[in-house]
């Protein structure tokens, strides 16, 4: 089962990812100003996934990508995939699994791991 995770950028703007089961990124979140309204928008997103468009892309590298859209805005911009079933597989486990994700919030400036 994925897993949303709410980080802070350096710049101090809070940001929100959909990570797999394995642990890789799928995608990640435009910039928030305050981390609730992160919340809020997953929320918005795991009672609104049948509205969501995934508009998929390929960069100039050759790599593929996809936008996540939500009532015609731009929510997310996908990790690059080197294939066309990589990418798509990253759509399924977000239709598949991110109603049922949790989330986890590493936003706070504390150092969770402590000092080595």
């Amino acid at each position: 089962m994925g897993t949303f995770v709410i980080a802070q950028r350096l710049s101090g703007a809070y940001k929100y990812e959909f990570v797999s089961r394995k642990g890789k990124t799928i995608f990640t979140s435009n910039d928030f100003e305050l981390r609730f309204e992160c919340e809020d928008q997953i929320g918005l997103l795991k009672s609104s996934l049948d509205r969501c468009v995934f508009m998929r892309f390929k960069s100039s590298s050759g790599k593929f990508f996809f936008r996540l859209i939500l009532d015609e805005h731009e929510i997310a911009v996908s990790r690059r995939y080197t294939t066309q079933l990589l990418l798509q597989k990253g759509i399924d486990e977000i239709i598949k699994y991110a109603d049922k994700a949790e989330f986890l919030d590493f936003s706070s400036a504390e150092d969770i791991f402590g000092t080595l």
